[in-house]
């Protein structure tokens, strides 16, 4: 009979529980390997015969079961491949009760970003979702939190950082050994090491709690910004959270070279550097508010997913939908200005496109083992939960929904929770069903079309599954908080509507005409909306009385009606024309965006550039009007609305009077003149330029790009060498692929701008084809970045690329990426039959504009 641990998706038995790791690992960095030596303290709820832990790749030597002043050797000691576990056999049952289990092993760097792993002179750990087991042989789930008291034994001359402070430091066998203050009681995903040449800012004390920001020496410049922010948001938390900081200190480290964009371990917080690394003299503005995010989110995780953990990774959603919604919340509290939401709902946007494919998945969804749990880090768990969690606080209100979080936080202090826990807690705190509401949104894919028909002062609302492949239906309906916004002759009015049903007629409150109605005030809800004609033509008539967030989703609504059969390209492109002297930057971002896909993706030759000459018609205005230059004392607002103008006529239009205006200021910012193009201007303009760039262009980003210490600069010249169009340049930038040039974390971006190339995506896409082992393997086997070599391969056009990509996956499948492999050919198969379905019209519509 074959044992339950045969099968991946076997998970630990509760009978056996950890209680406290007492550890000491030594590093070998030259060698990359390590030895490790544990007493793990156990209880044992029931006599067993055996003790399961979890291990990969490790080599096991002495073990020691010790209880009730006796010692147990194991009879066998058995790998178990596919569970990725090692199983300790005794030949008679152990006692139940207070135990320890002594273990010795030995193991190597992991070649990829996960597990231990060398980042260019550092050595970091990275352990979510389940690669603790690849350092420690342990209890590598969730559910089994544990105090962890460890010790580094490492070569003398670098720091060392753990999740506590140290406590002890002493010279031992010609190393130095660190020893770090227990912790509290932390699952074991949350655990970290970093060793290398790193340097911190001074720490500086946030009720105190010590706050340090490091990196490698040459980067140290770049650390204020990032230690600033978390010196401001970490006391916004704790007084929202109600409770104190838990882990007694924050490190905040930049890795050289990091899989995800950052990770919460408890105490440590460890970044890819453009998340965290910037110059904010020099930084655009869109950087800045990334890393600002990035940081919160990271801090909120200390509360919502450490002090609190899921129990299992089906529950995921617990933890990162609301650290995403909670960070725009906080950085919005800090920097108002910023206008934090208008970002979220970019961000809500890709949520949006993904749950409208029948491939999508509910935020809370099945997860049998740890591998599926890598799957679930996604925009459905991170924006859509999100995005659901804002909706559900605009329907509790602020206060009280702000008490149930603090009631779930005192709960299950230290403790594990599942989603009925948190359900439990708000709904007691704002004496609402929140159940009803919440159960819905989070166990069923996909979001409602709510259809809203204006009669009078009735407006009659319908809801059905929104699909983005025309002409399929499902029965589906959700409980949708509407939040109603109309101008009236009593002025403009809000209206709250819960909408249970299919079908629902709602009497509007006030008098006299209705000018115009949004049925999503504040794009807060997570549904789209579609007009009849009559109240569409009311809102585009008066575009300007919306909020700009009103009019990004007016845009994206009707893109996506576009999409899904249900609307006309052409009275999107209509739309669309109403928008020429739009000057808020958020909108323009929008309106870019949807006008890039058309450009991109339904056209070519002779009418690709008609169509830019009517984008140049449309926007040309409002750049000649903000100009090039920043003027002393310019708000963040004109500049951002500059950057947007200058991707329009640059990146979109092909304008070559924008180019001709673009090319010397890169130069002569390449020649240290910082007043040459203002910060937000750096992306688009390097772009357009290395677009159109010649050889010596070429070898000034290949040569500057390494040796820059600023990351978001670093990446700016990597992104811009996958972009020239010269046949020469485009064929060398794809052999950069296969070198050091290129860092693992870098892969897919990079392979994402190959594809976007136009002159060089074809003989790209024929090598990729070829050489499919060899471009996987750049990513070490991470399996995020392999979802994203996946993904990447939407930026396909054509009927003939969906067939060689399906050939291409089904002869090659790549196990870690099946729900991407489904969605990306899902939505690739849409964009084709979008661009067969549409082009003609398109055509047609070119040809009426003057």
């Amino acid at each position: 009979m074959a044992h339950p641990t045969e099968d991946k998706n076997f998970r630990l038995p509760n009978t056996i529980r950890p209680r406290r790791h007492v550890a000491t690992v030594t590093l070998d960095l030259d060698a990359r390997t390590f030895s490790g030596q544990q007493t793990i303290e156990l209880e044992l709820a029931e006599p067993a015969k055996e003790i399961i832990l979890h291990a990969i790749a490790l080599q096991l030597g002495e073990v020691t079961f010790r209880a009730g002043g006796e010692q147990r050797k194991p009879s066998s000691l058995q790998p178990m491949a596919q569970s990725e576990t090692v199983v300790l056999r005794f030949d008679t049952p152990l006692p139940a009760g207070a135990a320890s289990l002594d273990v010795a092993w030995t193991g190597r760097f992991t070649e990829g970003l996960r597990g231990l792993y060398q980042a260019g002179k550092v050595a970091a750990t990275q352990f979510e979702a389940a690669d603790a087991r690849r350092l420690f042989p342990c209890f590598d789930e969730p559910a089994f939190k544990a105090k962890w008291a460890l010790s580094v034994r490492v070569p003398q001359g670098l720091t060392v950082l753990g999740n506590s402070p140290v406590v002890k430091e002493e010279q031992d066998a010609g190393l130095r050994k660190v020893t770090f203050q227990e912790t509290e009681v932390l699952s074991s995903y949350l655990i970290a090491l970093v060793v290398g040449p790193l340097v911190g800012t001074d720490a500086e004390q946030v009720q105190g709690v010590p706050v340090r920001t490091w990196s490698l020496p040459e980067k140290a410049h770049l650390t204020r910004f990032g230690q600033d922010v978390a010196l401001n948001v970490l006391p916004r938390l704790q007084d929202y959270f109600g409770l104190p900081y838990a882990f007694t200190k924050v490190d905040q480290v930049g890795i050289p070279d990091f899989e995800a964009g950052a990770m919460e371990n408890a105490g440590l917080i460890t970044y890819r550097e453009v998340a965290l690394l910037l110059d904010p003299s020099t930084a655009p503005l869109s950087v800045q508010k990334r890393v600002a995010e990035v940081v919160t989110h990271e801090l909120a995780h200390q509360w919502f997913g450490n002090w609190v953990t899921m129990v299992w990774w089906d529950d995921l959603w617990l933890n990162e939908a609301f650290a995403t919604w909670m960070a725009f919340k906080i950085v919005d509290q800090w920097r108002p200005e910023w206008r934090m939401w208008l970002d979220f709902d970019a961000h809500r946007a890709s949520a949006l496109h993904l749950d409208a494919l029948k491939s999508t998945h509910p935020i809370h969804g099945e997860v049998r083992n740890a591998s599926e749990a890598g799957e679930s880090f996604d925009a459905i768990t991170y924006e859509k939960g999100g995005a659901v969690l804002r909706m559900i606080e605009g329907f509790l209100g602020e206060g009280p929904f702000r008490e149930g979080i603090r009631q779930y936080m005192r709960k299950h202090a230290r403790a594990n929770a599942v989603k009925e826990d948190l359900w439990n807690a708000l709904g007691e705190a704002a004496k609402q069903p929140v159940e009803e509401l919440a159960t819905a949104w989070v166990g069923q894919s996909g979001f409602p079309l709510v259809t809203a028909k204006l009669d009078g002062r009735t407006l009659h609302l319908s809801q059905r599954r929104f699909y983005s492949e025309p002409g399929v239906q499902s029965g589906e309906k959700w409980p949708v908080p509407m939040v109603l916004r109309f101008e009236d002759g009593t002025g403009v009015r809000e209206q709250r509507v819960l909408l249970r049903d299919a079908q629902a007629a709602v009497k509007l409150e006030g008098s006299g005409e209705v000018k115009w109605l949004t049925a999503n005030a504040g794009s807060t809800g997570f549904y789209r909306v579609a007009y009849d004609k009559p109240a569409l033509e009311k809102l585009a008539a008066n575009v300007k009385g919306l909020a700009p967030s009103e009019r990004i989703s007016l845009l994206a609504d009707q893109w996506a009606l576009v999409r899904s059969g249900q609307a006309s390209i052409a009275d999107l492109l209509d739309l669309a024309g109403r928008f020429g002297d739009e000057e808020d930057d958020s909108v323009l971002d929008e309106l870019v965006g949807r006008l890039g896909y058309v450009e991109g993706r339904l056209m070519d030759g002779e009418e690709q550039e008609r169509f830019r000459r009517w984008v140049e018609r449309l926007l040309g205005p409002g750049l000649k009007r903000v100009g090039w230059q920043a003027a002393k004392g310019e708000s963040d607002r004109v500049k951002l609305r500059r950057a947007a103008l200058v991707r329009a006529m640059g990146g979109l239009a092909r304008s070559p009077e924008a180019l001709a205006e673009a090319r010397p200021r890169v130069a002569r910012m390449l020649d240290g003149d910082k007043d040459a193009l203002e910060p937000n201007l750096l992306d688009a303009a390097v772009a357009m330029v290395a677009r159109a760039g010649d050889t010596a262009l070429f070898e000034t980003f290949l040569q500057r790009m390494p040796k820059e210490p600023d990351p978001a600069t670093q990446r700016r010249y990597l992104m811009a060498l996958a972009g020239f169009e010269d046949k020469a340049l485009a064929e060398r930038a794809q052999g950069l692929l296969f070198t050091d040039t290129v860092k693992t974390q870098d892969v897919a971006s990079f392979i994402a701008g190959l594809l976007g190339n136009r002159t060089g995506r074809e003989g790209w896409w024929a090598q990729m084809q070829k050489r499919w082992k060899d471009v996987t393997a750049r990513t070490g086997s991470a399996p995020m970045l392999l979802r994203r070599i996946v993904e990447a391969m939407g930026m396909l056009r054509t009927r003939e690329h969906l067939e060689q990509m399906k050939a291409l996956l089904q002869a090659h499948p790549v196990p870690e990426a099946q729900q991407a492999t489904a969605q990306t050919l899902e939505r690739l198969s849409q964009d084709v039959a979008l661009r067969e379905r549409c082009a003609s019209e398109v055509s047609a519509w070119l040809k009426k504009q003057p």
